[in-house]
């Protein structure tokens, strides 16, 4: 069976699949305070295109999805299409990112789909004040909750926290800190320029090795073994039951082992975060494209992945202009 092997002999098992460009959050990272232009609906991927798209692509040797969004719980019947993905025997792990305003009510179904192993969860402050700075939406309690519903339960808990410049560095140790008597792992993202306005909010990033330093000045961390193709660095801390990680993002120092793509919610084939897209899948789809057409395609298409996000963002035909949320987050 042909595996989806790039130029550089990485096997690519990993699709970040992003359900809808929508969000009910508006964080300052992300987008412009006024939202993005989101696309009509009819020029979303259809919950079965998905399917079909994801099915092909676990033929090809993928077998770990992520759901992003936008908000992936902002769209209708999302919880029928983790239920409808689950059937697809050649998936080991459907992972989720939401920003938590949502999800609680769905906890428990998501629970009950074993293939369903992680949620991460966007929160960007402890503070409720500023948690609403950030995010622009007076919604703390919502997430917090979620929180504490999702450390309960038997699903494996990521906090994610990109690190901005003047908003929230001040609140790294306390992040640390919860994962004294917490079986958690907080991730620490250093910040991109994927706002839709091309350029970060502030013009100091708070990069790996300073949000290193800072959590040194504190605890004492021992580096962990690190996964190949991990997207972070990972950490335990003396005497706590968590870990953190660390995630250079924009400094892209993790690019070599890459195992990932991805798709956005109108079905454009992203080999890499940086780069401006290469295909439209979901034309090809709707013009008749057979499942051995997309197979094709795919072996065709990852040979064109770059080898790290340097490469793709200077083959790039426009400068960094997108919103994450229109990427996928």
């Amino acid at each position: 069976m042909h595996k989806l092997v790039d130029s550089f002999g990485r096997q690519i098992n990993y699709v970040r699949l992003a359900v809808t460009d929508r969000c009910n959050l508006r964080c300052q990272y992300c987008m412009p305070a006024h939202g993005i232009d989101i696309v009509p609906r009819k020029e979303l991927l259809t919950y079965k295109e998905m399917y079909r798209i994801i099915r092909v692509l676990t033929e090809l040797g993928v077998n770990k999805v992520r759901l992003t969004g936008g908000e992936p719980f902002v769209r209708k019947d999302f919880i029928s299409f983790l239920e409808m993905l689950s059937y697809n025997d050649l998936l080991d792990d459907i992972n989720i990112t939401t920003n938590g305003a949502l999800i609680s009510k769905h906890i428990y179904t998501i629970e009950n789909l074993k293939k369903v192993k992680n949620i991460n969860l966007s929160i960007d402050s402890l503070q409720e004040e500023k948690f609403k700075t950030i995010t622009r939406r007076d919604v703390f309690p919502k997430v917090y909750k979620t929180f504490e519903l999702l450390e309960k339960s038997s699903l494996s808990l990521k906090l994610n926290v990109v690190v901005q410049s003047g908003f929230n560095t001040d609140e790294i140790n306390d992040f640390v800190q919860l994962t004294k008597d917490k079986n958690i792992a907080v991730r620490f993202i250093e910040e991109m320029p994927f706002n839709g306005k091309g350029q970060r909010n502030a013009k100091e990033v708070w990069n790996y090795n300073k949000i290193l330093n800072e959590v040194q000045s504190k605890f004492t961390v021992t580096e962990l073994p690190s996964k190949k193709s991990s997207t972070s660095r990972n950490f335990s801390i003396e005497n706590h039951k968590g870990t953190i990680g660390i995630i250079p993002a924009f400094t892209r120092t993790i690019c070599n082992d890459c195992n990932r793509i991805r798709i956005t919610s109108t079905g454009t084939f992203k080999n890499c975060l940086f780069d401006d897209g290469v295909f439209n899948l979901r034309d090809f789809i709707r013009n008749g494209a057979s499942n051995e057409d997309l197979k094709a395609l795919f072996l065709s298409l990852i040979k064109e992945k770059p080898e790290n996000g340097f490469v793709a963002e200077a083959n790039r035909k426009g400068n960094v202009t997108e919103s994450m949320s229109t990427i996928g987050g």
